[in-house]
């Protein structure tokens, strides 16, 4: 993961985009209005201030000509008398995704969504390092979905049976060798 001031860019390998239509981003937020919850009772026992997400300042819309995604989260901390704006652009590469973070109040909303647009026409991957140029055979695939990215987590289901085809036959044998001690 390489960084710099503007711009963050995780090497994470090469993330699918096919389910870009199918995501039904009101059941994601409930669910990550859930995991805000269970994540801030932790942040509380710890001595921080509560954490709370409470909507789309404006909804996840994936752009699949430039594969661009973006959505902006509003979210409550602690007793703050108003709300944060959390704006995410995720630009979709070879190897990897840029992302760019934009953190305000929500007053500033008007202000940075029509930026946005212009944040990514300005930005590109060079040749060799854009989406388009992915070769499956020598480049890894990342183990989130544009799901996953709006989520900010791997998704569980691609990650174990990732990890079930990979070392599928030497967790077997482990187990089986296991068992043979044990009984």
């Amino acid at each position: 993961r390489r960084s710099s001031d503007l711009a963050t860019f995780s090497d994470m390998g090469y993330v699918k985009d096919e389910d870009a239509d199918k995501i039904n981003y009101d059941d994601l937020l409930k669910e990550m209005k859930e995991d805000t919850k269970v994540s801030s009772e932790a942040r509380v026992s710890e001595g921080y201030e509560a954490i709370e997400l409470i909507n789309w300042a404006s909804p996840p819309f994936y752009d699949k000509e430039r594969k661009a995604l973006h959505w902006a989260k509003e979210i409550h901390f602690g007793n703050n008398l108003s709300n944060t704006l959390n704006y995410d652009v995720r630009l979709l590469g070879r190897k990897g995704v840029l992302s760019f973070n934009a953190v305000g109040s929500m007053e500033q909303l008007p202000d940075v969504k029509p930026q946005i647009n212009n944040l990514i026409a300005a930005t590109t991957f060079k040749e060799g390092h854009r989406y388009a140029d992915f070769n499956p055979s020598i480049d890894k695939f990342a183990a989130v979905t544009i799901g996953g990215l709006v989520a900010g987590k791997v998704l569980a289901k691609v990650g174990a049976l990732a990890l079930i085809a990979k070392f599928g036959k030497v967790i077997l044998l482990f187990l089986a060798k296991f068992w043979k001690l044990v009984a």
